[in-house]
């Protein structure tokens, strides 16, 4: 459903005066290989994140996966896992302090690189060996977007994270 430029839901929909924080970034190198955690990384125009095993599709809509740390949060919560880390869910970017799903159908920045919202990333079953029985369930629903990287650069720790202005 589209909605009028001037409906009171898009208003509402299109103010969002927040920024979030990167605070963990991760590369998977390799299929099922472990995530390996770093203070930056290059996001490459259309591509993907240097290093990474996804890198390399101009036409992927999952060039790059985000998350919120609340989520992670919650994740650890319902799994009653304490040690609950980033990489275990096998995201490329953490953020905190703003709603990743409030992009859709949007751009954003991430520092100085603009991404466009591709979807919900939604678990897999892998979810189940690295969590346990109802990892699965207890993702599902908090497990990020994907995205495409419109116009790369450097992704820092501590980026601010932002829509595009309308």
């Amino acid at each position: 459903m589209k909605l009028s430029p001037n409906s009171p839901l898009q208003t509402l929909m299109d103010t969002m005066p927040q920024q979030g924080t990167v605070t963990w970034i991760g590369i998977r190198p390799g299929r099922r290989e472990p995530l390996v955690s770093l203070n930056e990384v290059e996001a490459i125009t259309l591509k993907g994140l240097a290093g990474d095993h996804f890198s390399g599709a101009a036409s992927s809509k999952r060039q790059i996966t985000l998350i919120q740390q609340e989520h992670l949060d919650l994740i650890a919560s319902v799994m009653q896992i304490p040690g609950l880390t980033p990489g275990m869910l096998r995201r490329n970017i953490v953020v905190k302090g703003i709603n990743l799903y409030a992009f859709k159908d949007r751009r954003f920045y991430v520092g100085n690189v603009l991404l466009e919202y591709t979807g919900e990333c939604h678990p897999c079953s892998r979810m189940e060996e690295v969590l346990g029985p109802g990892g699965y369930n207890a993702v599902r629903g908090h497990g990020g977007i994907t995205a495409r990287i419109i116009k790369g650069g450097i992704i820092n720790i501590g980026d601010g994270v932002r829509i595009e202005d309308l």
